[in-house]
Parts: C-alpha cells; sequence; structure tokens
C-alpha cells in the first residue's frame, strides 16, 4: 500500500465506493492518488516505459484502500501491459494465475511462430488458445468467493482483454493484500490512441464491454453505489413541447435528460416516443422519425401516419432535412470554420462510445463555423450531413476534428462534468419540404445556454 504524501482525514474517506461506471463520482481521495501517480508517470524514471510514443499511451488506474489498522493509502496499477510487461514491481499484477498460463501461452505461442505468415491459420489458432487462455483468470471479491471469468460472462465468450483492465487487477490486489476498497479512479496517461478517444490526464469509467459482470462480483461484499442510469430522471408531464403540428406531423422540443425512444434494457420506458403514443393515440405506426442523443436538446421530428414517416425517412436518406445545432466547446478553436470528415464506428468493448476508424467506420461529415469564443470557450454551429450516432461529439472532441469536446460531456469531455452542468448540444433549426403539401418548413428553437 502507497501512503498519501499527507495522511487524510476520517472525514475525507467516502461513506460509499463510488460507481466505477460513473465518470462524474471520481472521489477527492482517488483523485488525490491519481494525480500522486500522474506526477510519478512524469519523472524521468519512467521514460522507458515511452508512453508519449504514438500507440503507447495506457489506462492506469488507482484504488483508495484501508488497512486492518485503519490506516489509508492506495494501490496503483495499469491496464494490460506496460513496456512489453505484465508485472512491474510496484503495481497490481494481473488477475491470471502466471504459472496456468505459461503452461498455456509458452507452447501456443511457438506453434504459432510455427504457422509464419499464414495469417488465417494463425488466427484460427489464436482463437483456439484463447479460452484456455481464459481459463486461468480468478476473481475474489470481498467475501472470499472466487469465479472464473469464463462463469462470470456465461453463456456469452467474454471479450478479449476481459480481466486485464486496471480495476480488476487492482480489487484483486487489495484483496489479496486484506485491504478494504474505497474509491477506485481510472484514467488515461501518454499519447492518445490511434482511435484519438482518450486524452491525458482525463478520467474514464470502467468499460462497459469488458467491466460490468467482473466488477459486480468483486464489489460484492463492499457498501457500494449503484452504476448510473441515465435516462432515469424525471421530466415534466408537459415536455417535451410542441413547436409546430399539423395533421401529418409534429415537431417537439425535446429536453436534455428524456431519451428519444425507449431504452433496449426494458428498464427505461419513458422517452418522447412513448410521450407522443400517449398524446396521439391514433397516429399509426412509429412515431419518432429520428433520434437526438439522450443528454441533447431540441427539436425532434414525428410522423403521425406510416406514409409520412416513410415520406420523412427518404427526406433523411436522401440528406433533404437540413438540421443545425449549436454547441459550446470546452476549448479554443482557432479557425472560424471547416468541414470536419472522418469515419466512425461503435466501440464494441465499450458501448455507446464511438470511435474513429478508417478501416471499418462509417462515413461521417460535418460543416461547422465559429460562434463567439469567450472564457476559454467556443461556442459553434453545427451542421451534420450524415447521421451517425454521437457524430457531433466525437467530431468536436477528437484531435483531428475540433480537439475541443463539447462542455458536460460524460462521454468525450476532458474531464468529468461539473455536477449539475448538461451537455451543452442543442438541435437549433430543422429544414424541409413537408412530404404531403410540398410547402417548405423551417422550424427553430432558441438555444437555452
Amino acid at each position: 500500500m502507497i501512503r498519501f504524501t499527507s495522511p487524510p482525514d476520517a472525514s475525507d474517506l467516502p461513506a460509499r465506493f463510488p460507481s466505477p461506471f460513473d465518470r462524474a463520482a471520481v472521489h477527492p481521495l482517488a483523485r488525490r492518488a491519481a494525480m500522486e501517480t500522474m506526477d510519478l508517470l512524469q519523472l524521468p524514471a519512467m521514460a522507458p516505459w515511452r508512453l508519449d510514443q504514438p500507440g503507447n499511451g495506457k489506462m492506469f488506474g488507482v484504488l483508495v484502500v484501508a488497512a486492518s489498522d485503519g490506516t489509508v493509502g492506495y494501490l496503483r496499477g495499469f491496464s494490460g501491459m506496460v513496456a512489453g510487461t505484465w508485472t512491474i514491481e510496484g503495481w497490481a499484477p494481473p488477475t491470471y494465475d502466471g504459472a496456468a498460463r505459461d503452461a498455456v501461452w509458452i507452447p501456443g505461442e511457438a506453434e504459432l511462430y510455427d504457422l509464419g505468415t499464414d495469417d488465417d491459420a494463425r488466427t484460427a489458432r489464436s482463437r483456439e488458445l484463447l479460452p484456455a487462455i481464459q481459463e486461468t483468470y480468478r476473481f475474489t471479491n470481498a467475501w472470499g468467493e472466487v469465479r472464473a471469468l469464463r462463469d462470470l460472462f456465461a453463456p456469452k465468450e467474454p471479450p478479449g482483454g476481459a480481466g486485464d483492465c486496471a480495476a480488476p487487477k487492482l480489487l484483486a490486489q487489495a484483496y489479496a493484500q486484506g485491504l478494504r476498497p474505497l474509491a477506485l479512479a481510472e484514467f488515461w496517461w501518454g499519447a492518445p490512441p490511434r482511435t484519438g478517444d482518450r486524452r491525458a490526464g482525463s478520467f474514464y469509467p470502467a468499460c462497459q464491454g469488458k467491466c460490468p459482470p467482473i466488477l459486480a462480483h468483486m464489489l460484492r461484499g463492499v457498501p457500494a453505489e449503484p452504476p448510473p442510469l441515465f435516462g432515469a430522471a424525471a421530466i415534466a408531464e408537459r415536455e417535451p413541447a410542441v413547436v409546430y403540428e399539423d395533421e401529418h406531423l409534429v415537431v417537439v422540443n425535446k429536453p436534455c435528460g428524456l431519451l428519444s425512444v425507449p431504452g433496449r434494457s426494458g428498464l427505461l420506458r419513458d422517452s418522447v416516443s412513448t410521450r407522443l403514443r400517449a398524446r396521439y393515440p391514433d397516429a399509426t405506426g412509429q412515431l419518432v422519425v429520428h433520434r437526438l442523443d439522450l443528454d441533447t436538446s431540441g427539436l425532434l421530428l414525428a410522423a403521425k401516419d406510416t406514409t409520412t414517416f416513410s415520406a420523412l425517412q427518404r427526406l433523411f436518406s436522401r440528406r433533404e432535412i437540413a438540421k443545425r445545432y449549436v454547441a459550446w466547446l470546452d476549448g479554443h478553436v482557432q479557425d472560424d470554420e471547416g468541414v470536419i470528415d472522418f469515419p466512425m464506428r461503435m466501440d464494441i468493448d465499450d458501448r455507446p462510445r464511438q470511435i474513429h476508424d478508417p478501416v471499418a467506420g462509417k462515413a461521417a461529415v460535418t460543416t461547422w463555423q465559429v460562434l463567439t469564443r469567450a472564457d476559454g470557450r467556443t461556442k459553434v454551429a453545427f451542421t451534420p450531413h450524415t447521421g451517425r450516432t454521437h457524430q457531433l461529439r466525437v467530431h468536436a472532441s477528437n484531435p483531428i476534428g475540433l480537439d475541443a469536446p463539447i462542455v458536460g460531456d460524460r462521454l468525450y469531455g476532458r474531464v468529468a462534468p461539473e455536477y449539475g452542468e448538461r451537455l451543452l448540444l442543442h438541435a437549433e433549426s430543422l429544414a424541409f419540404t413537408h412530404p404531403v403539401t410540398g410547402v417548405e418548413l423551417r422550424v427553430t428553437s432558441p438555444v437555452p445556454f
């Protein structure tokens, strides 16, 4: 256990373990431990790790812990490997059994080497080896219960790299040393990944692809906050307000915090779609024609009948509906206008985050214009020409975009959003030809920030 540079008081300790999946819940003690670790990573002794080189940045983590005598300190860890090795003194070790893994991997690696440049054969053999390697991972919780990796993900297959994140390593080390977990923080350090979706010094929640079943088990017996359920906040019944309506369609002003359509899990039913269905019981087919992110406010278009719905969808597919968004960005954008054009896809290991992928991504194009600059922030107007999930948020935050995330962005922002500060992104206008009447419509909604 590493001692803090100045011992914390009992009043500094968290009452409950903050959820690792809540980016806004980085406890002050965990933040202190992270800052001390960042200071360490900047020392000349860390230069051989070459974290500042392209592709070498890494997710690190700290776990605040208490010993049986009440002493409080923290543990340090990193995801995967650093400088070509799994184990480094002073850092949390891997969660696999080393001898068992070597018994599988050492001969397996030799087989892969013998296959030479036959990529198909190497890939097939790697897939065969993976389950055997995964069987060497074991996870303990505060009650001493031990579960195997594949058991935790059953009946599904565990994703590659499951169990290698910093969080499970740190919890495993705490239990092995008889320490009580108090708070966790994970942060990126070094060069950004090739996808451009991580920033040095920024905190991030535990990933959604690899960590939920592992951490749910490892935190059993620890008084912990539940994972955040975004979209469950109470929204006034009068919302969403109608901005334009006729016998064929309706345009509403969606508030921040209300889903466009019900959540996939079935836990979140409240949405613009369900509310409009209650208001217009005679409407046929689907209502909501497109979607806005939960955290985005502004204009949303809905149809009252299946014919209009299909016609509006055709307008969207032909890019004949012009949309304009306004946002405040966390940073100074030097140019006055421009075009962002790079492909994106879902990050399958950390849904719902989206990442830049020049190979497997789909085209995403946005034009933008600066409206004003003030206090280190930039207000911009966005016009998306494609409709990728989180397109504007990624185009704003990515280094090959504007390199300035939208203020309040809990997924792509530089730091955890301030409590109470919403995502400052608003769908300000929609312009299109009415598919039934042929009238040119332009609907606007005042920007609320």
